[in-house]
């Protein structure tokens, strides 16, 4: 007779037990999807204002480098154009360097060309120089003397080199560069100088600050953490304001957090191509406070409704679950001692309790398909990688090769040009090959064999380059572009100073591996400096490709796997060998197809 009333109080037990757990895992989890939600979407707000600003901070020294690289451009005009075409000692410079002046007046403030000795040779617009100024003592002199080989912008200074008739003084920023001027036929050292106006730079910069809403800002200091702009520059100068340049300039290109007076701030750094400068984003952690205000006010509404909602399903819902839940379990209990899924793990019940069986069932049937979207995501991870270790070729060496065509066309040297463009175009051939990563040694040969020719002639011929290559190596597979980065810092940093220079490829086979040797009697490295080229890290030279040894190196070891890649050896004024190690494997469609698609060792 008592039988009843056990069952019923057993469901009321069972039901009140539902609800009361799932009230508190509800809780607990609204609770944890709060802090959640506010969490991901301040970091969302964060991550989006550092992403506009970063943008911003992009576009702005994209504008900037643009700048810069027009006043590289007028320094090469004048040079190329005027300076190599004349003779000091029978010709005027003055009006071809008032054309080009003229024709970048709006930018320039002036243009001028010195001796070594500080002695002006031509100017424009105004050529009178003020009796107590000495070039050779300006920074800009001496920067340009010291490392000639390079050209050197300077901090803003005033310009106060000429007389200038209506007594007006220009802030100006110098291009620097020692030239080689024709003095009788001989070849003179000298220094061309290009102002450019400090009030265009200023104004970009002041035009991007003033479009920003919120109490973030842009300013600009040169590698030594000099201020060059700041939008609060007169109150720095008269110490009402300060920044934290100093540290800033330890910082690499990126996003930083730090804490300057208190305050913390996220600061995004980029370096101005050419010239070192890093233009600095300061972002102040209060400047998004009022908006994350209202992103909290949202949350904690949102949360309050979900709450009574969840008390109000959880009274429904456990009423309706109790008996199917049971069996539910069972059928969930055979599956986890063994049991083979068969058709529908539960289909009987209340909706949540079927769509739970089929939510498990589908759970079941996706663990095989997210395990092969892991082995999938690497894959493709690794092929990124290739993708980007390969694409970090820089354009200097075509503009210099171009630029040597183009000199010897004008000087009608038709044969050596039209020998120069037959080896960049099979240069450039081999490099596409069609598209694919792997190559034949033949191939590879034939390309470094075209860069060295090339490399020869724009360095008259001041190194020389013996190749060396055994016939059973020539119909093997490689990677595309492993050993032209690696005469090209034989080049560079080896032997193109030295007035006897040499440099040897050697390739052979010994057993199942193959070799390549390249080597050069050029000024050595230190151990430490042979470390530095294994980095884990791509840098960029201004005059080097770029590519890197580290890059070969991952791009060898990417396709044939760990026991393979570089081995240098070097000693101070001795030279350096670089040894190229991969496994010997015919080149064939075959191979060729298997390698292309492989993903890394």
């Amino acid at each position: 007779m008592n039988s009843a009333p056990k069952k019923r109080q057993w469901r009321n037990s069972t039901q009140m037990e539902l609800i009361v757990t799932y009230s508190i895992v509800f809780l607990v989890l609204i609770i944890a999807l709060t802090v959640s939600l506010y969490t991901g979407f301040s970091t969302r707000m964060r991550e989006s204002s550092v992403q506009e600003s970063a943008k911003l901070l992009e576009q702005t020294g994209k504008s900037l480098e643009d700048y810069l690289h027009n006043m590289r451009r007028t320094a090469y005009a004048i040079y190329y154009n005027v300076i190599k075409s004349k003779d000091i000692a029978v010709d005027s410079f003055n009006s071809e360097m008032s054309l080009l002046y003229q024709a970048n007046r709006d930018s320039l403030v002036s243009v001028a060309l010195y001796r070594s000795d500080g002695t002006l040779v031509a100017a424009s617009p105004n050529a009178v120089e003020k009796k107590d100024v000495d070039a050779k003592e300006q920074e800009w002199f001496e920067e340009a003397m010291r490392q000639m080989e390079n050209q050197h912008f300077s901090n803003p200074h005033v310009q106060n080199l000429f007389d200038n008739p209506g007594y007006q003084y220009h802030w100006v920023v110098s291009l620097s560069e020692a030239v080689n001027m024709t003095e009788n036929g001989n070849y003179v050292p000298g220094v061309l100088l290009v102002d450019m106006s400090y009030t265009a730079i200023k104004e970009k910069m002041d035009d991007v600050n003033s479009g920003r809403s919120d109490n973030s800002y842009i300013y600009l200091t040169d590698p030594l953490g000099n201020i060059i702009y700041h939008p609060q520059q007169m109150q720095i100068g008269a110490g009402l304001f300060k920044e934290n340049n100093r540290v800033v300039r330890n910082y690499g290109d990126g996003v930083h957090e730090e804490t300057f007076q208190g305050v913390d701030r996220t600061v995004i750094v980029d370096t101005i191509s050419y010239t070192g400068w890093k233009m600095v984003s300061v972002i102040p952690s209060e400047s998004m406070s009022a908006l994350l205000y209202n992103t909290k006010a949202f949350v904690v509404m949102i949360t309050a409704a979900v709450i009574l909602a969840a008390f109000l399903v959880n009274q429904i819902v456990a009423a309706r679950i109790s008996k199917p839940l049971i069996r539910l379990s069972d059928t969930i209990q055979n599956l986890e001692n063994g049991a083979v899924l068969d058709g529908r793990v539960y289909d009987d019940g209340s909706l949540e309790v079927v769509n739970l069986g089929k939510a498990i069932e589908s759970y079941i049937s996706q663990i095989d398909r997210l395990m092969q979207d892991v082995v999938n995501e690497q894959e493709e991870k690794r092929t990124l990688e290739l993708d980007a270790l390969q694409s970090q070729i820089n354009p200097h060496f075509l503009y210099n090769t171009l630029d040597s065509i183009m000199w010897m066309i004008e000087g009608e040297k038709n044969q050596e040009a039209i020998f120069m463009i037959s080896q960049l175009a099979q240069l450039f051939r081999i490099s596409l090959s069609q598209g694919m990563t792997m190559i034949s040694m033949r191939d590879e040969i034939k390309h470094v064999q075209s860069y060295m020719n090339i490399q020869k002639v724009r360095y008259k011929n001041r190194f020389t380059c013996e190749f060396d290559v055994s016939e059973e190596i020539l119909d093997c597979i490689t990677v595309k572009l492993i050993i032209q980065p690696i005469l090209e810092n034989a080049i560079y940093h080896g032997v193109k100073d030295m007035e006897e220079g040499e440099i040897h490829v050697h390739g052979y086979r010994d057993g199942d591996d193959v070799y390549i040797d390249v080597t050069d009697n050029g000024y050595g490295m230190s151990e430490e400096e042979v470390a530095r080229l294994f980095e884990d890290k791509i840098h960029r030279s201004s005059r080097g490709s770029g590519v890197g040894m580290m890059n070969v190196h991952k791009r060898i070891r990417l396709r044939f796997g760990e026991p393979y890649g570089l081995i240098a050896e070097s000693e101070l004024d001795v030279g350096t060998r670089i040894r190229i190690h991969i496994p010997y494997i015919p080149f064939t469609p075959d191979n060729q197809k298997k390698l292309e698609n492989r993903r890394g060792a």
